[in-house]
């Protein structure tokens, strides 16, 4: 029987270094490179890594921008208003992805972003600025921002963690010299009732991240109107949490 024929790019290659010259065995040829020749071949093999690098990082900016012209920013919201009333006045548009609502530091109302599956839904959203939601006319444009995506491994697994996740504040932008005890002490202060402090930190990151659990829920509505505030020498950005504090993680790495 005939041997299979292999394609020579594709056949097996055992290098051999000969004085200065790379060749490379098969069971067809054998081929010579230089040693110019080989730094020309590496060369091409870096250049290549980067081209596939710089088209990785285009198409993540791509998806991102397409994140973004499927998210609205609202404005204005009552502060007892919920994240699920927020989604059902919405709904009419389209589907939505996901729902945020966030203190505002020059407001004491809230201010929102919503992602929908589609642009069309997002711009059907626009529609409903003037809307009376609550006790306040919203205000509704096209967001210049994505909302931050949630790790699914991190979400509720129960309905406990689920209502855990209605008292809890997810805290960003903390200056690194606050300590936990200075955190646990503001909030304290400001909103009383503290059940769980966690705080993180990444030494790549300039900044602490923290989830803070309340005994009540009014608790955690209440600590909404400290984003803005500054706390060491950063203002401190709060929002309602999507995931529950568990304290089996670890809180500083």
């Amino acid at each position: 029987m005939a041997k299979e024929y292999v394609p020579q790019p594709l056949a097996p290659t055992l290098p051999v270094f000969v004085e200065n010259s790379l060749w490379f065995t098969n069971s067809f040829a054998m081929q010579a490179f230089s040693a110019e020749d080989n730094d020309l071949f590496y060369s091409r093999r870096m250049n290549f890594g980067q081209w596939k690098q710089r088209m990785s990082k285009k198409t993540s900016l791509a998806q991102k921008q397409e994140v973004i012209r499927r998210t609205v920013h609202v404005l204005d919201i009552d502060q007892q208003a919920t994240e699920e009333q927020l989604v059902g006045l919405f709904q009419s548009c389209g589907q939505v992805v996901d729902c945020r609502i966030c203190g505002d530091n020059k407001s004491i109302l809230r201010l929102a972003f919503i992602e929908f599956t589609d642009e069309e839904g997002a711009r059907s959203a626009v529609s409903l600025s003037g809307t009376l939601f609550g006790s306040y006319p919203i205000k509704v444009r096209l967001s210049k921002t994505a909302i931050a995506p949630v790790d699914p491994s991190l979400l509720p697994k129960s309905q406990d963690e689920r209502e855990k996740c209605a008292k809890t504040v997810y805290c960003t932008n903390i200056d690194k010299k606050v300590t936990q005890m200075e955190l646990e002490d503001f909030f304290k202060t400001a909103c009383r009732e503290i059940q769980h402090v966690r705080l993180i930190g990444y030494c790549h990151h300039q900044t602490f991240i923290a989830f803070v659990e309340f005994k009540r829920v009014e608790s955690a509505v209440s600590a909404l109107n400290c984003s803005g505030i500054v706390l060491g020498g950063l203002p401190l950005w709060v929002s309602q949490s999507k995931t529950p504090v568990r304290l089996d993680q670890p809180d500083l790495n």
